[in-house]
């Protein structure tokens, strides 16, 4: 069920799992799509009925690792085309059936708080930073984000999150509804396994109607989202503004952007 990058336990009737690249977890198409097939297996499985996203590590996600493709390019080394692109991986997260309730212990930056907001729930300490910080760095957002922030936050502070990139600290996150309990840093994966071990005890199929009624429309806008947004990422990508905004972000300076 699970492999070397996502491992999976059960306990009871609730199953936790953990991402395994730390310190920062960074994700790509390989993580999500291991990830995608750990739930997808969980929802077969009748003695699971909730599920713990957790991570190891310093950071719960720190997103992708931009630096690195960029790195990579410099080098010469082309980008291999993948028959799977990391948006439709990620779009198979939101078509499983089991509650997911993620420990965010750590930061959760750019596309790893998209993949914090493809759970139901969220436990967060206030030691932990969250960002949508995509136009902070010349770059359009992701990862399904700009259907599924508004959709916890609303529109008005999603729009505000989006333009500035800011970075949230936990109890502001819980505050503006991002995340749902604050608790101390050493409790976070603790207290999510108790909220799961929570919704295990409501009827397993009544969960899972009621969830897939609450999500009615989920897949097919989360699709539309990521479609519009694979298209933008693809043409900022060529910016200089990108590269710019990826660098600074590396050397841990102000970007200098130029509007081209």
């Amino acid at each position: 069920m699970g492999n070397e990058e996502v491992g999976v336990s059960i306990e009871g009737h609730v199953a936790t799992v953990e991402l395994r690249r730390p310190p920062n977890n960074f994700l790509d198409v390989d993580l999500i799509g291991s990830l995608a097939t750990a739930l997808e297996a969980l929802d077969k499985d009748s003695n699971c009925r909730s599920i713990v996203l957790a991570a190891a590590g310093k950071h719960f996600c720190a997103g992708a690792n931009l630096q690195k493709r960029l790195n990579d390019e410099a080098a010469g080394q082309k980008q291999v085309a993948r028959p799977r692109h990391l948006y439709h991986e990620a779009q198979r997260l939101v078509q499983t059936r089991k509650p997911i309730v993620a420990a965010v212990h750590g930061s959760a930056i750019g596309a790893g708080l998209g993949l914090a907001l493809v759970a139901d729930f969220r436990v967060t300490c206030k030691e932990a930073r969250l960002a949508a910080n995509f136009c902070a760095l010349g770059y359009h957002p992701g990862f399904g984000m700009t259907y599924t922030l508004p959709r916890v936050v609303g529109h008005q502070t999603a729009r505000w999150l989006f333009l500035t990139g800011k970075r949230i600290p936990g109890e502001e996150a819980v505050a503006m509804g991002l995340a749902d309990r604050l608790v101390e840093q050493d409790k976070v994966r603790q207290v999510a396994h108790e909220m799961a071990s929570e919704l295990a005890k409501s009827g397993p199929l009544a969960v899972q109607a009621a969830r897939e009624t609450l999500n009615a429309d989920l897949y097919a806008s989360f699709r539309a989202a990521t479609e519009r947004e694979a298209f933008m990422q693809n043409m900022l990508r060529e910016t200089n503004d990108f590269k710019e905004g990826v660098k600074a972000g590396f050397d841990r300076r102000e970007p200098m952007f130029t509007g081209t």
